[in-house]
């Protein structure tokens, strides 16, 4: 390094000594998650979020003067970040009212003050929070999260598995089962957390390659709205999963599907 740069890394300094947020991996993730006006919401949301919860709350106009686009737009941009799982989003009432929104553990660069009070009074545990609200958001679980699964996802938390690992494995097994129903495998919908114990050692054992989870959370979509559209009848189609030569994770391929 020149003795010039160096010089000039120490001089420098902020500006601005307050109001700065750490854009870091997860601020890249959702850039390459989010479409232009989502990410643009996010960045806003991030900027504005307590940094000890990761939470926001703002009426859809405030939001759509603060982006620059139509409440209607806005509206869409919040559902994008909630399909994309990068917040948890609690609708307001009205388009007047306050909507509530918590950035996730996988798009937050803060680690959350534990112990502070959720809006319905009761200590949270991020943790366990972001487990469960993937757990019954993925579609393909019986869609609640039970004692057991909060004590089980209390256990990989003591054990050191990182938050990220276990959204991986959610991921993997999610896909995995809407590939089963849809190539006519007769199995209930996803009962337990525990469900998912195997991929953990699974996921820790070969950690997914980059850009892999966005994959795996768009798929999911697909995945799902195929599966709505074709689970009320019979329907004839395949799921094809390739096998990449390098690196062994698959992708998946939607055949055509009819109802017959």
């Amino acid at each position: 390094m020149s003795s010039h740069a160096a010089v000039g890394e120490k001089s420098l300094s902020l500006k601005e000594p307050i109001g700065w947020f750490a854009a870091g991996s997860s601020f890249r993730r959702a850039l390459r998650t989010l479409s232009d006006g989502a990410f643009k919401l996010f960045a806003h949301i991030c900027l504005e979020a307590d940094r000890r919860t990761g939470r926001f709350e703002a009426a859809q106009a405030e939001l759509a003067k603060a982006i620059g686009k139509s409440r209607r737009i806005v509206g869409k941009y919040v559902e994008e970040l909630q399909s994309m799982e990068v917040c948890t989003v609690r609708s307001a009432r009205n388009q007047h009212a306050r909507t509530c929104f918590e950035i996730r553990d996988n798009y937050w660069p803060y680690r959350r003050t534990e112990g502070v009070e959720s809006g319905n009074a009761e200590v949270r545990n991020s943790y366990v929070e972001a487990v469960k609200e993937r757990f019954v958001t993925i579609g393909c679980t019986i869609g609640s999260f039970s004692a057991r699964d909060a004590k089980l996802a209390e256990d990989f938390q003591r054990r050191g598995i990182p938050l990220e690992t276990l959204q991986h494995a959610l991921l993997m097994g999610a896909v995995r089962k809407y590939v089963s129903w849809l190539n006519g495998a007769s199995s209930p919908p996803i009962g337990s957390l525990a469900y998912f114990s195997a991929l953990v050692s699974e996921i820790q054992a070969r950690p997914l390659p980059a850009g892999y989870e966005e994959y795996l959370q768009r798929k999911i979509m697909q995945l799902g709205r195929a599966w709505r559209s074709f689970n009320s009848g019979p329907y004839t189609g395949r799921i094809l999963l390739r096998a990449h030569e390098k690196t062994g994770f698959c992708t998946v391929g939607v055949g055509a599907c009819e109802k017959r």
